[in-house]
């Protein structure tokens, strides 16, 4: 890990700071980054126009008792990777060949995104339930790295 590895993760815990997630759930943070330069931004929250669990003060995931990495469908909320992903297609910005940094490993459905969309390094710092995206990602050839600070 060098210094700009540092800079980026740094930077998507303060994005990880705009999640509309309610309280008790994780708050994420994702940047896409291609050669130094930061090229779409994510974070994970209801989609545009939606109404996020933090304006109806309630998940509907604890409410149902749903476990964290499963039935990923069962929520209001968009994946900060998936956003960010969504955002370069929105905006029209080329991914291929990216790094993607998160706050969290992602989850095998933003890993199938990642795969098709073209980024070739994740980084993340914590861990997350789903041992089948870090398959895929081997399987791929995309470099997946634990962010560890000297």
């Amino acid at each position: 890990m060098d210094k700009w590895d540092k800079r980026f993760m740094q930077m998507t815990e303060t994005i990880a700071t705009w999640s509309s997630c309610y309280k008790e759930n994780r708050s994420v943070g994702a940047i896409i980054v291609k050669n130094k330069r930061i090229l779409t931004t994510g974070y994970n929250g209801a989609p545009a126009g939606i109404e996020s669990c933090k304006e109806r003060g309630e998940c509907i995931r604890i409410n149902q008792g749903i476990e964290s990495g499963t039935r990923h469908e069962i929520c209001y909320a968009i994946h900060a990777e998936q956003n960010a992903i969504i955002q370069a297609a929105k905006i029209g910005v080329s991914i291929d060949g990216a790094t993607l940094y998160c706050t969290h490993q992602p989850c095998v459905i933003c890993t199938k995104m990642i795969i098709n969309a073209g980024i070739t390094r994740v980084v993340y710092k914590e861990e997350y339930p789903d041992t089948f995206a870090v398959q895929l990602m081997e399987l791929a050839d995309i470099q997946c790295e634990k962010f560890a600070e000297k």
